[in-house]
């Protein structure tokens, strides 16, 4: 008794140190643990990455950034919106620095005297064709039905403004249309489209740079951003659904692959054992239907939906398996495909 109690001693602290060590192996008729080499032998391997994921993970990154940029002309439109028109206002006092020739007149004092002339009048209709227009696009409150003034309405509010006579206010517009400056007054006939070369052409005025207040700009800068926002918000959502619409095709096609090859196995098998159950007199043919396999395989109620996984598997079989030959017998009077093993059956034995 007392040797089958340290018997038992001794196996139980060999269980102990199994157990604490489990890569060593026993030394005694093999009932240790397999070694830690064939366990990392035997362990699943991971599969390289293929261009599908690479592609995945470049979309990935393309949006992430596309979002950053979006956010960024977001706050970039609200600060051109806001403070845009502030250096248009400020050509205003270019006005008195723009040089104008004395017609018909060369002596300094007609020159200063016409410049000065004409300044008031260009500054006073760019204030108020900007006025205007700036009411036209902030709410209208003057009923409006264009921010392009008739050049009627505009010359009697410079002329009473100024105290200056139709000649000069005639002479400002042909100056305007003389210059090669951008003096934000635009000259307009009664065709929009068309441009105007002549005094006469002349239908209505328009501001190039409306003056609105700080509360208006804010407001338009909101509506533009937002509207901006909303284009490139749809953007990326049409991208990000390409993006899951592209993952979810790529792991299906993965695993279809996969479903595709343990099907080829099956098919392999099969048509192996029919052939070794043949050479022992246990079938009738050394073939077998194509067809016969696939049902003897799929149950009823799943063919429709692995029928392009089986597909797969028969185009993979002709195309890169030598040891199943494809062939037409004419069985119980009618004619099917079948699939005969050609390996010779001593050669699958020692495989086996």
């Amino acid at each position: 008794s007392a040797g089958k109690e340290a018997e038992r001693d001794a196996s139980s602290r060999a269980g102990g140190l199994i157990r604490r060590f489990p890569w060593r192996a026993a030394s005694d008729g093999g009932h240790g643990v397999t070694p830690r080499t064939a366990l990392l032998r035997s362990a699943p391997r991971q599969q390289p990455e293929g261009k599908a994921k690479g592609l995945e993970y470049y979309l990935s990154q393309f949006l992430c950034l596309a979002s950053l940029v979006l956010l960024l002309i977001f706050l970039g439109i609200l600060v051109v919106k806001m403070v845009g028109s502030g250096w248009l206002d400020r050509r205003e006092e270019s006005f008195n620095l723009l040089p104008v020739d004395c017609d018909k007149s060369t002596d300094d004092f007609c020159q200063s005297k016409h410049k000065d002339v004409t300044m008031a009048v260009l500054h006073e209709l760019y204030n108020y064709l900007s006025v205007q227009a700036g009411n036209f696009e902030c709410g209208n409150p003057e009923n409006l039905k264009s921010k392009c003034i008739w050049v009627s309405e505009a010359k009697d509010h410079v002329l009473n403004v100024t105290g200056s006579s139709s000649q000069k206010f005639e002479a400002a517009l042909h100056w305007i249309l003389n210059s090669n400056k951008d003096l934000g007054i635009r000259l307009k006939g009664r065709d929009l489209s068309e441009p105007v070369s002549s005094v006469e052409e002349i239908f209505c005025l328009e501001s190039a740079h409306p003056q609105m207040g700080l509360g208006c700009r804010f407001r338009r800068a909101v509506v533009t951003a937002i509207t901006n926002l909303f284009l490139f918000f749809w953007s990326l959502i049409t991208l990000w659904g390409i993006l899951i619409f592209l993952r979810y095709r790529w792991r299906k096609m993965a695993e279809e692959e996969q479903a595709m090859y343990e099907m080829v196995k099956k098919i392999i098998a099969v048509v192996q054992d029919h052939y070794k159950e043949w050479e022992r007199n246990l079938e009738r043919y050394p073939y077998v239907g194509i067809l016969h396999v696939r049902d003897s395989l799929i149950p009823p109620q799943s063919r429709k939906k692995m029928k392009r996984v089986w597909d797969r598997a028969v185009d993979f079989l002709d195309s890169n398996e030598s040891r199943i030959q494809k062939e037409s017998h004419r069985v119980a009077g009618e004619d099917m495909l079948v699939w005969r093993w050609t390996q010779p059956s001593y050669l699958s034995d020692s495989e086996h």
